[in-house]
């Protein structure tokens, strides 16, 4: 972070990142207002969330599982429905998502012929200062039509098409600061920054333009953090003097305890909620966080874990029967491959595991379903568009049984030094780009987030945590996995070369895998140390 002193532009609010040329657009003392008053009404609350979600830790770490809440029945058995959707959310059947600090990225994305984009301040974009208020421009240039420009590289032109897909962004999640932001002297939440300056700046726009402020809303654990999003949406439409529920949220179901919980976090945002999403990486991670010490819910290679069994497909199931009963879309997952460029069998053996994933969620009666780069949505739309309309919400699952034993199920699989070899390579690259500003990152032929690195680091502490056994035998101990880690990164550094090597943050990223892998306690979020390390290396000269 910048040494320089902060500058207070807001009653009580310190700006600590760096002022430059065109941020006074986001950062105006209107706009700053608005998102302090945010602070100072729901701050102290998403505190006291995340203190409870710590506490709840300790119990699953002693033993006790998750299941559905006892004191919410009435909830779960009521007869209720959310409140209508907007035509244009109606058909969400190939979404594709993008970090929304890339201004190219964010035309391709609204241009690729799917129906909705969801742009990210989350996990598929780094959180340094110039990524997040680079991408609240982008996003009032989009509404103001002024987002096209010309590459000074090639020449090439990019501008939004007639019909572009239909825009939604998703915010930090709760467990996220934004520390070049103070408020009364304290950092304030990511989630409120993000959701705060996107909603002030464009929410009348959107309205105008026929559209509306659609958000996707990420990584919680429970009914309150819900309601607490409620009461943010409330307050904030009250202030700007728009009518309550006008705000649209997709909700992703990306945490083991989510999960028992959808009924009530439906509920919670009745008025403003028009889906829920499988968030699968995150929530793989979530289930080895939650589980971790637990040893009978310890996981497999990361490769066999896979949403047509166990408890990933029982948890897709029941969302759709949770939300198709409510009146609400239930998106499918991810689809991480990439274009094989120069290897037509390679490529179109990729774009078959696409097909074989949007057919499984299709049959289960998902809505739509996402992407991550252009050229898969033709790929998701072979499968999608042979719906007999633009979604499933008739189709009611009934059929469905799933309870706690389903949701807890383990893969079954082998665990492999191959599999600990990937997740070393795979999690260091991540953290190393991560670091240095990028959070989409494509390696070996897959559009990686955060979730990955997540699952890296968390699924080689659960091995050691437990000495779990390969399957040639061998005993997962630190000094294994450190033999193996320092073995890749030598493999890594020869095949980069010296130079992208020393002119990267490698060395950051081993120490920080390494640490937390090899950790007693298994840390909440790789993203909060990282994030402490993007503001160091902000102070260096």
């Amino acid at each position: 972070m910048s040494k320089a002193a902060a500058t207070t532009i807001a009653d009580g609010v310190a700006v600590k990142g760096a002022l430059k040329p065109g941020y006074e657009r986001v950062l105006t003392p209107e706009a700053l207002a608005f998102v302090a008053e945010l602070e100072r009404n729901f701050g102290e609350r998403r505190r006291e969330l995340l203190a409870a979600r710590a506490e709840r830790q300790k119990k699953f770490d002693a033993g006790e599982l998750p299941d559905f809440l006892p004191e919410t029945k009435s909830i779960r058995e009521g007869d209720w429905k959310v409140a209508p959707i907007p035509k244009d959310l109606l058909d969400r059947r190939v979404e594709i998502t993008g970090p929304v600090d890339n201004r190219k990225m964010v035309i391709n994305a609204l241009n690729s012929g799917a129906q909705s984009y969801m742009t990210d301040f989350e996990d598929a974009a780094a959180p340094t200062w110039d990524n997040m208020i680079g991408g609240q421009l982008n996003m009032m240039a989009y509404w103001d039509k002024e987002i096209g420009f010309t590459d000074e590289t090639n020449g090439k032109r990019y501008d939004v098409v007639a019909k572009p897909a239909t825009l939604i962004v998703r915010p930090r999640g709760w467990h996220l600061e934004e520390a070049h932001v103070e408020i009364d002297g304290q950092a304030m939440s990511g989630s409120l920054f993000d959701f705060g300056l996107y909603f002030f700046h464009n929410a009348k726009r959107q309205i105008a333009s026929g559209s509306g402020p659609y958000f996707y809303l990420p990584k919680m654990e429970s009914h309150k953090e819900a309601r607490l999003w409620n009461d943010v949406f409330v307050h904030a439409q009250k202030k700007l003097g728009i009518p309550n529920g006008t705000i649209k949220v997709t909700v992703l179901i990306e945490t083991l305890p989510a999960a028992f919980e959808m009924h009530e976090i439906l509920y919670e945002l009745k008025d403003h909620i028009v889906g829920l999403n499988c968030g699968r990486w995150d929530y793989i991670f979530s289930y080895i966080k939650r589980l971790g010490k637990n040893p009978n819910f310890i996981l497999p290679d990361r490769a066999q874990v896979v949403m047509g069994d166990a408890f990933l497909n029982a948890y897709s199931l029941l969302l759709v029967k949770t939300c198709h009963e409510r009146g609400a879309f239930a998106m499918g997952g991810m689809a991480a491959q990439i274009p094989v460029k120069g290897d037509e069998a390679a490529n179109e053996a990729a774009f078959n595991k696409v097909r074989a994933d949007k057919e499984r969620e299709a049959n289960n009666g998902h809505d739509g379903t996402w992407v991550a780069h252009p050229d898969l949505v033709k790929v998701a739309m072979e499968i999608f568009g042979k719906l007999e309309g633009p979604n499933q919400l008739a189709r009611q699952r009934q059929d469905v049984n799933v309870g706690q034993k389903e949701l807890l199920q383990p893969h079954k699989g082998e665990r492999t030094e191959h599999g600990m070899r990937e997740c070393c390579r795979v999690g260091v690259q991540y953290i190393e780009a991560w670091i240095g500003g990028r959070g989409a990152v494509p390696l070996y032929n897959l559009m990686e987030d955060a979730a990955t690195a997540e699952i890296s680091r968390t699924q080689i502490w659960q091995w050691i945590y437990h000495g779990a056994t390969l399957s040639d035998g061998r005993k997962v101990t630190p000094e294994l996995f450190r033999d193996v880690l320092e073995d890749e990164m030598k493999s890594l550094r020869e095949t980069l070369g010296e130079t992208r090597w020393n002119e990267g943050h490698f060395e950051q990223a081993i120490g920080l895998f390494s640490e937390m892998t090899t950790a007693r306690e298994c840390e909440e979020f790789l993203t909060l140390p990282a994030y402490r390390l993007i503001l160091e290396n902000e102070t260096r000269p």
